[in-house]
């Protein structure tokens, strides 16, 4: 008999987040997963309904091999094959997984960056994500609960939990910021260290409620491209590329980072000079998850904990698109609840969130359990 929190989660990722119907042509692509149960289920519950379920069974260490050792022509063919199987495709599901949360830590920046423009870029940024119905997600492992600081069966119940949430309740929660976000213009966020302020005029407003993300929890638009000015300093530390990111802080005149350090500040300012865009910002949102409560070193997680805000460089979504074009798209997290310092978010002048809770009444629904 099947594990019901894996049957209800995977019921979620077909029939919520992928929308699957018959004929679809399903990619599932699972990375250092220590089980495949999850894929089987995804497979034996995807030709029920019809569709063509395809898998890729990825190993971490294999990956960093291929990166330490590859070339421009060699991560370019592994590009431009993954590319051609990705436009096959009308829906996709990400399982990722690590046994070792470190395992690119040593690979050259250099050979990252091939990696994130003749393979992850053309793949993922140009197709996966304007032309598929996708949805990705962590997988809990001994290494994720570690970076948690739980045990791995209390993880698994944390994660299961957060993961399969009440979608629909969510979607009804977020509505009403969704329309104050359309309506505003002018942001501006403070918090110790940080003292921004920004447009979002005529920018499009999109609600995550488990769609493209599990778990979900966020209200994201852009900021107007040069409009950003001011200093942020994000208080969540980032894994990215293998390497952990602390007290990340950034200083933005006419929408550029003009001057940017953290704990590894050269490694820092080598993935911010990617291309132009990685110094402009291609996404600002709210999470509202009130179930994630504090960091635990994985994006997907951290970036919709309650209470919190995200400010990123790199490359805009398209549909919600400030014009931003950039190989990079880095997530980083700014926690605004009174255990991380406090802060406050203000749309023209009006309080909108007060130490991570929002102050309107239409939006008390967004602070359940916070």
């Amino acid at each position: 008999m099947s594990d019901p929190r894996i049957e209800r989660l995977a019921e979620i990722l077909l029939d919520h987040s992928c929308q699957l119907k018959a004929g679809d042509k399903l990619l599932v692509e699972a990375f250092d997963l220590p089980d495949p149960a999850i894929v089987c289920r995804l497979v034996e519950l995807a030709a029920e309904r019809g569709a063509l379920p395809i898998v890729s069974l990825k190993n971490n260490r294999v990956l960093r091999a291929l990166y330490t050792t590859g070339t421009e022509a060699s991560i370019g063919l592994a590009g431009q094959l993954e590319r051609h199987r990705m436009e096959q495709m009308d829906a996709y599901i990400g399982i990722r997984g690590a046994a070792n949360s470190s395992q690119f830590a040593d690979v050259p920046l250099p050979k990252m960056d091939l990696y994130q423009q003749h393979w992850w870029h053309p793949v993922h940024t140009q197709v996966r994500v304007p032309h598929t119905r996708w949805v990705v997600l962590r997988w809990p492992t001994d290494s994720f609960a570690q970076a948690a600081g739980l045990s791995t069966p209390s993880f698994e119940e944390f994660f299961f939990d957060v993961c399969t949430a009440d979608y629909a309740q969510m979607e009804r929660d977020q509505a009403p910021l969704v329309r104050r976000m359309e309506h505003a213009d002018r942001v501006r966020i403070v918090a110790p260290g940080t003292d921004l302020r920004f447009s979002i005029h005529g920018i499009p407003v999109r609600p995550c409620f488990g769609q493209r993300n599990i778990p979900d929890g966020e209200v994201f638009t852009a900021p107007v491209r040069d409009s950003v000015e001011g200093v942020i300093r994000y208080n969540a530390p980032s894994r990215y590329q293998g390497t952990v990111f602390e007290h990340v802080e950034f200083e933005f005149r006419q929408g550029k980072i003009v001057r940017a350090t953290a704990n590894e500040t050269e490694k820092l300012n080598q993935i911010l000079d990617a291309d132009e865009g990685a110094r402009y910002i291609g996404e600002w949102s709210l999470g509202c998850n009130n179930r994630v409560r504090r960091p635990m070193l994985d994006t997907l997680f951290d970036e919709k904990i309650g209470g919190s805000l995200h400010l990123t460089p790199g490359n805009a979504y398209e549909e919600c698109d400030n014009g931003n074009r950039s190989r990079v798209h880095w997530d980083l997290v700014l926690i605004q609840t009174p255990e991380y310092g406090g802060g406050q978010v203000w749309f023209d002048d009006e309080p909108l969130r007060q130490d991570g809770r929002f102050v309107p009444a239409d939006l008390q629904g967004l602070n359940a359990g916070l």
